[in-house]
């Protein structure tokens, strides 16, 4: 937990004093100085005072060391856009475990996706998932398999089975990754992001481009799924054209930089 660290860092990077906040925050000073010097733990009340205060969610004040963020990261945030949901809820993510203590991964199968959209983050709904377990998949990280419909990613097919890594640091995530992710309004969807920061948003794309791309405010999303690998049982479809551009494209600024270290070679110079 990093809240402690967290207030201290926020405090001075904003030139209040100990005496500021607690007087703003309308507690003792003793009681606040407590808090960054980790001799105590804020209750759910005081992260929210702290969150309302700071402009910063509860669950990224206690999970997100702001310090080791870059400038531009920091700033982002304090200017409304958090990686969390709004309202100062603390989110934990629901899951189970093995005899072994280890993370599962559990099963949102196409029956299961409308249920999930309400019971995301209920354990009970969870525990009722089909789980299992991929031995080369990393136990330091937390994986769920949803089944996907439709045809807008192909090449991977209806019914695909997407194993996905959950992620917690939304600005982590790089324009183009595949991604499942969880809306209040649609539910989940499985699409590449492109963050808009500025506008507080991320769009939506489909690999399938008779799908039109969507913007989606961050504040609406739940959960985002980072995509890992997929299991289905139908051969893909042809790799899209757009696909064999980029390929082409590579290979071509590969080439161009071999003629041109070629060219600046000494040895290959004509004399």
């Amino acid at each position: 937990m990093f809240i402690q660290s967290n207030i201290r860092f926020l405090r001075k990077r904003r030139g209040r004093t100990q005496e500021d906040v607690s007087a703003y925050l309308k507690m003792k000073r003793s009681t606040y100085a407590g808090y960054e010097n980790g001799v105590a733990q804020p209750g759910i009340d005081e992260l929210r005072q702290f969150s309302d205060y700071f402009r910063i969610s509860m669950d990224t004040l206690v999970r997100v060391n702001l310090a080791g963020l870059s400038e531009s990261q920091v700033s982002q945030l304090e200017s409304g856009f958090d990686v969390y949901i709004k309202g100062g809820q603390l989110r934990i993510l629901a899951t189970t475990v093995d005899r072994q203590n280890r993370d599962n991964i559990e099963l949102v199968a196409e029956k299961a996706k409308a249920g999930y959209k309400r019971g995301y983050a209920d354990p009970d709904f969870i525990r009722e998932l089909p789980v299992f377990q991929l031995p080369f998949l990393s136990p330091e990280r937390k994986y769920r398999t949803f089944q996907i419909s439709g045809d807008s990613m192909k090449p991977i097919p209806d019914r695909a089975y997407v194993t996905a890594e959950f992620v917690e640091n939304w600005n982590y995530l790089k324009n183009g990754d595949p991604c499942i992710i969880l809306t209040k309004d649609e539910g989940l969807v499985f699409k590449l992001i492109e963050k808009d920061f500025r506008h507080k948003r991320f769009i939506l794309h489909s690999l399938n481009r008779e799908y039109q791309s969507y913007p989606v405010m961050a504040e609406e999303i739940a959960e985002i799924w980072k995509f890992i690998h997929y299991i289905s049982s139908e051969m893909p479809d042809k790799v899209p054209l757009e696909h064999e551009l980029f390929a082409a494209l590579a290979n071509l600024r590969k080439e161009v930089q071999d003629i041109r270290g070629k060219h600046n070679d000494p040895q290959l110079t004509d004399r």
